[in-house]
């Protein structure tokens, strides 16, 4: 209840990996139909967003929620565009999680269906890097 989205930070190097192939990865990680929340995690903090620090960020971030939209035949796209704010770091033991507890996390992914949902949304393409679009 303290309004708060968990959000992954991520810091690249973009001689290596734009921004543009950050947000295939994102929306091949998550499922954008979701109103709710992300697979067993309900509730506001679940929600799929995209942070934008900047307006070409946040143009090519538009330009991919459209494609996407396309792609899946909808308009019901549920991830929500959000200009960057304050970033607070989780709790230790939130850090690698999949790392440090890879039996318990494997064991989460198969429970709450993310990685069926997410070939079912996606087919080959999920969970891999490759063009989405």
């Amino acid at each position: 209840h303290t309004g708060y989205v968990e959000a992954v930070k991520v810091f690249y190097d973009s001689n290596k990996l734009d921004y543009k192939d950050l947000l295939e990865i994102f929306w091949a990680n998550v499922d954008p139909l979701d109103a709710r929340g992300q697979f067993c995690d309900k509730g506001d903090a679940y929600k799929s967003a995209i942070f934008y620090g900047d307006e070409n960020e946040k143009k090519l971030a538009e330009q991919s929620y459209e494609k996407v939209s396309k792609l899946l035949s909808t308009n019901d796209i549920a991830t929500t565009l959000r200009q960057e704010t304050t970033f607070y770091d989780a709790e230790d033991y939130h850090q690698d999680y999949y790392k440090k507890s890879p039996n318990k996390y494997s064991f989460y992914r198969w429970r709450c269906g993310r990685d069926s949902r997410l070939e079912e949304l996606w087919g080959d393409k999920a969970l891999k890097r490759v063009k989405l679009f």
